[in-house]
């Protein structure tokens, strides 16, 4: 089993992969499995723009930017947040504690949506148009 590391977390991979094949079964068995990915991509590229709507048919570096800024500044209200909580050295509240969990929660979010974009575009789900 193969894993990969995303910014947050690990993705497993499970695929039976057997070995005990000749190998011209194995060429054949490949064939298909790659068939079936390639069915996946296709699958996914006309998908994803129709899903995502509001005309979006490709990504381009504004749309990567709100993202970032977004994420930025949620990190950011969950960051000061805390700081203004412990600044006189008390224990934070648990109403407290669910206010910053609310705040990482929005960081979280935003950050694996950056990410999410920068997938799709790597993968060739959704064209990246640079600017001009």
């Amino acid at each position: 089993m193969s894993t990969s590391v995303t910014s947050s977390y690990r993705r497993s991979r499970d695929h039976f992969e057997p070995t005990d094949l000749d190998p011209h079964e194995q060429r054949r068995l490949r064939g298909q499995l790659e068939q079936i990915d390639y069915t996946a991509f296709l699958s996914n590229r006309e998908v994803i723009p129709q899903v995502m709507g509001l005309g979006v048919r490709h990504a381009d570096p504004e749309s990567f930017q709100k993202l970032a800024v977004a994420a930025a500044t949620a990190r950011a209200r969950w960051v000061g947040e805390a700081l203004r909580m412990t600044e006189t050295g008390h224990t934070i509240r648990p109403d407290e504690a669910r206010r910053l969990q609310e705040l990482r929660l929005a960081y979280d979010e935003l950050t694996e949506a950056y990410e999410g974009l920068r997938r799709l575009v790597e993968r060739g789900y959704l064209p990246y148009r640079a600017a001009e």
